[in-house]
């Protein structure tokens, strides 16, 4: 791996993280509303296939034939994605959506226990400690209330979520027919089979809860774009450049990207705790930025001696 591969796989992966950081942002306008769960994921999902497939076919002129080998794999995966979306939306019923999505920044240490576990990735000690910041870095950025006890089917729900998403993110890296595949071939398909538990759920659109002003649709089209489709089509480039666990831990920028909204749009306060938490998260970053360079480093000298 060269430095700008490695340089472009982190650019990737922190504009991943910065989009998907934008999920409460556009969601909780539309649960203000009264709008489900399941209506809202459905519009986010319908629409982002929709959006896809004009950029596809209209720009882009991308096929959209698939075959039966690439069905197979492309199934489960929409729908282990989809799974994951709908259980951390349905986490903010059950606690504040900063809490859920902080709480949801374990699932860089998921995707590296299972690397470990299942696919015999060699964990080095620059990773473990970038996992460590990082867990630092995200326990300092929670924000719960003195006294507060966190719900437990909350709770719950974003372990699931964090589960899914990891197991997604491996898939996409370990299956050869998804790391070959075109990357907005792949997100199309990933959401349109997604948005079958939704249309599903909402018995084929008769229980849809109906958007009705302007600014909630802006919501639901900006939900649509860029926590689904650019962090997506982002996190799956990051992932095929620099891999599963460092593309996963450039995912701690995501709460960061939360953070900033709630000082910029809500007017949240910034202290020095959170101060520290996001250097904390920055430095795991930067280690493991570090990490790729220093291994492409040793790569190529080995791959000299061989040659001499």
């Amino acid at each position: 791996m060269n430095k700008s591969t490695k340089v472009t796989g982190a650019i990737y992966g922190a504009t991943a993280a910065a989009c998907y950081g934008m999920n409460p942002l556009f969601t909780l306008p539309l649960y203000a509303a009264n709008i489900g769960v399941n209506s809202v994921l459905c519009y986010r999902y319908v629409l982002a296939v929709i959006l896809l497939w004009g950029w596809l076919k209209f720009f882009k002129k991308t096929s959209f034939k698939i075959d039966r080998t690439e069905f197979i794999p492309l199934l489960p995966m929409g729908l282990i994605f989809s799974f994951s979306s709908f259980t951390l939306f349905k986490s903010y019923t059950y606690m504040d959506a900063g809490i859920a999505s902080t709480l949801l920044f374990i699932y860089p240490i998921l995707v590296a226990i299972l690397m470990i576990l299942f696919f015999k990735e060699k964990i080095r000690s620059s990773t473990i400690i970038s996992l460590i910041l990082m867990t630092i870095g995200i326990t300092m950025l929670y924000n719960g209330k003195p006294g507060e006890c966190l719900n437990i089917k909350g709770v719950l729900l974003v372990f699931l979520s964090a589960l899914s998403y990891a197991v997604y993110i491996i898939g996409i890296k370990t299956i050869p027919k998804l790391s070959n595949m075109n990357a907005d071939k792949l997100i199309f398909y990933v959401m349109l089979f997604g948005s079958f538990i939704y249309i599903y759920n909402l018995d084929f659109f008769t229980k849809l809860e109906i958007i009705n002003t302007p600014l909630l649709w802006l919501n639901a089209i900006a939900l649509a774009l860029l926590p689904t489709i650019i962090s997506l089509a982002a996190m799956t480039e990051s992932i095929k450049l620099i891999g599963a666990t460092p593309a996963a831990i450039l995912g701690a920028l995501e709460p960061v990207t939360a953070l900033f909204f709630g000082v910029a749009v809500f007017h949240e306060h910034l202290t020095v705790r959170i101060v520290m938490g996001i250097a904390a998260i920055l430095t795991a970053v930067i280690l493991i930025i570090l990490k790729k360079d220093i291994a492409s480093k040793q790569r190529a000298n080995i791959q000299e001696l061989d040659i001499e």
